[in-house]
């Protein structure tokens, strides 16, 4: 099997209330690589977000006191206001240390700072946020690009989140559609002939750090086409599947 991932340059800065899946279709029409059927579109969560609506103007927040204090104990000296918008943000605190906060959304994702972003913003001192449901906004661009491109094709939404244990940064799925996220091998048997039982592959997580290749976050390239991987198609299909329950979260 040979995988090719395509980056898609050419999508243009993009404000809340722009049609994302026009601007996307564009870019990938000018990008001249076409549209293959069992293709994966990987766009970042940012653009996403952006074109949601899915960001908050600093000026508009008053912080509380554990975010005034929370900052004060930042090496950098961190806004308090940007504090309160992480912590309006998050279900749960996982671990506080030195200023730095890790967080469980509301969706289920354990990231630092709940997955608020200060960098590349729509304007100065504007934060984007994660996107509502990030498997509904997939859902939406996977639905209009088929109608363009009159194919069967899936969308990954990626974000770049930490590991705990690892260092560096990874592009992970927050939103999937048009495919399983998860490749379930069980039953199956290695090359010595044993019986696999537990592995399952976040092939929907392994589509985003793919296209975390050739989506740096200087290039400006906010969207990739991954083809060739093998993955099994369905309208089912979400990241939020890709959430460890609390039954099996050894770590929680």
């Amino acid at each position: 099997m040979t995988v090719a991932v395509i980056p898609i340059p050419g999508l243009p800065l993009v404000k809340p209330g722009d049609d994302l899946a026009v601007l996307l279709g564009d870019a990938i029409e000018a990008a001249r690589v076409g549209m293959k059927p069992r293709d994966v579109v990987a766009v970042c969560q940012k653009v996403v977000s952006k074109a949601e609506g899915a960001v908050v103007r600093l000026a508009d927040v008053t912080p509380s006191a554990f975010a005034v204090h929370l900052a004060s104990r930042t090496e950098s000296g961190k806004d308090p206001r940007a504090v309160e918008v992480v912590l309006r943000e998050t279900q749960r605190i996982v671990r506080m240390d030195r200023g730095h906060v890790i967080c469980e959304t509301r969706h289920g994702w354990v990231c630092a700072n709940a997955g608020v972003d200060e960098s590349n913003g729509v304007a100065p001192e504007v934060l984007t946020l994660l996107p509502r449901d990030a498997d509904a906004s997939a859902a939406a661009l996977a639905e209009r690009l088929r109608a363009r491109f009159g194919v069967e094709l899936a969308v990954v939404v990626t974000d770049t989140f930490g590991r705990p244990w690892r260092e560096g940064l990874v592009e992970v799925a927050l939103g999937c559609a048009g495919m399983e996220p998860l490749f379930d091998l069980r039953g199956r048997a290695d090359l010595t002939g044993r019986t696999l039982h537990h592995t399952i592959v976040a092939l929907a997580d392994e589509i985003a750090a793919a296209a975390g290749l050739v989506m740096e976050k200087d290039s400006g390239v906010a969207a990739a086409i991954v083809r060739g991987v093998r993955y099994t198609p369905g309208q089912t299909g979400a990241a939020s599947a890709l959430v460890r329950s609390a039954a099996f979260d050894l770590f929680r």
